[in-house]
């Protein structure tokens, strides 16, 4: 088995990353983007690429497929285009960013001159290190990783930003509210604090080894105050409320790819149905703004009949697939062409409660946290690990034809010893692991 290319590496639109089927570029829009640039992003990537555009986890845009020469003409073709986007250390700010009436701060102000401050450190920084800054509205960014966070909060009649840094907003360490003035001082020497640990470092490793160097990075600048409380999570998937009545529709890019031809239709839609322009939101989503509430209907039924994901029930929310064989040259299984399969095998154990890893190999590209089940691929097909990432060792290995029979006859047999008021991964995590490789084996050999 070839060894995978390290984990880490990010491409961007000026320095492509090499992959299986040719350069792969990654740019990060900020903000709205027209629908006749966003259209133009589309034909360039036809025109230079293989016509195939990803959304990723956190809300970039990728294109493959590219050569050296075409990458070079795709920058340019973007570079024409009115669409602004954020290099040097991601800043990442909600996807409703200034259109949701619920948000407690402009997030947009704060995250533009943090970019402009950080790209003139120029820190030595891991090509993973992010920041987020959220307003505090209704599509938030708890679920997310990231070295620092930031939120809007009201504390003792004013609004301040709550500061924590490492992981998720549940795996963070909280350090305390910050004055605005002071917010792009303090993420600026917690991000050296972390390069003095050297190129490869995370805030959460510093966490990890108790290294208190980031709470003494802010002495006097932070004032105790507890950590908000975490949000209920709210699918981007939805018809969102907001500013002067307009609304907002989400809809999904199953496994987080389309065809830019597919895209260039849905936008011609969207045009139709009096659409503004469009947003780019974690989880793979498309958000599409300034629609009339009577509209977000007509789009969605659009959407519909080209593929996309209109419904948060969608069985295709709840299998993350990579691009994998032959597309990555570090994958060892066509984790792209499983993760359908899958999705219709295991529909019945949908109920939110679960969520299922097809990964082209150990890297774990397309889902880094523990999955319920992760089918990583190895020399000899593919290897299941319960309640686990694609990094962790497999209970057991099966080969890849074998798979969607195996995850039938799991849903299925869960499915009959489930008590009432359980949830799938209640259920299995009461069967345990071992029954669980136990069940798959019984399927593959039988």
């Amino acid at each position: 088995m070839n060894e995978p290319m390290r984990r880490g590496a990010c491409p961007r639109l000026a320095a492509p990353m090499p992959t299986g089927d040719g350069l792969l570029a990654r740019l990060a829009p900020v903000g709205t983007v027209g629908l006749g640039a966003m259209a133009a992003l589309c034909g360039s990537a036809r025109r230079h690429g293989n016509g195939i555009i990803e959304i990723t986890r956190r809300g970039s845009i990728q294109i493959r497929g590219l050569t050296e020469k075409s990458a070079a003409l795709l920058a340019d073709d973007i570079a024409a285009l009115d669409i602004e986007t954020a290099d040097g250390v991601p800043v990442v700010t909600g996807p409703l960013s200034g259109l949701d009436p619920t948000e407690a701060a402009d997030a947009d102000e704060l995250a533009a001159t943090l970019r402009a401050a950080l790209a003139a450190e120029r820190l030595k920084l891991g090509p993973k290190i992010a920041v987020a800054i959220d307003g505090g509205g209704v599509l938030g960014l708890d679920p997310l990783g990231f070295d620092v966070r930031l939120r809007a909060v009201v504390h003792r009649g004013a609004i301040v930003w709550h500061v924590a840094v490492g992981g998720t907003a549940a795996q963070s360490c909280a350090l305390g509210v910050i004055a605005p003035g002071r917010a792009v001082d303090v993420v600026t020497s917690l991000l050296k604090t972390v390069a003095a640990h050297g190129s490869a470092a995370r805030a959460v490793d510093l966490l990890r080894v108790r290294d208190d160097s980031l709470r003494r990075a802010v002495p006097g600048w932070v004032a105790d105050a507890p950590a908000p409380p975490l949000r209920r999570p709210v699918d981007a998937i939805a018809i969102h409320a907001g500013r002067n009545g307009c609304v907002m529709l989400g809809l999904g890019l199953p496994f987080g790819h389309v065809r830019a031809a597919a895209l260039e239709r849905l936008i011609d839609a969207a045009q139709a149905a009096g659409a503004s322009g469009a947003r780019l939101s974690p989880g793979r989503v498309l958000l599409f703004v300034g629609l009339a509430p009577g509209a977000a209907g007509t789009l969605r039924a659009a959407a519909a009949r080209l593929g996309f994901v209109i419904r948060s029930d969608d069985p295709r929310r709840f299998v993350a697939a990579c691009a994998g064989a032959p597309i990555c040259g570090s994958g060892v299984i066509a984790a792209r062409d499983i993760g359908p399969v899958v999705a219709d095998s295991a529909a019945p154990l949908f109920d939110g409660s679960v969520m299922i890893h097809v990964s082209g190999c150990v890297k774990g590209c397309a889902h880094s946290d523990p999955a319920t089940l992760t089918f990583v691929g190895t020399g000899d097909g593919c290897g299941l690990v319960v309640d686990g990432s694609a990094r962790d060792r497999p209970a057991m290995s099966l080969a890849i034809e074998a798979l969607p029979a195996a995850v039938g006859r799991l849903a299925a047999e869960l499915a009959r010893v489930r008590r009432l008021g359980e949830t799938s991964a209640e259920v299995l995590a009461r069967v345990g692991a071992a029954r669980v490789a136990a069940i798959v084996a019984e399927a593959c050999h039988g």
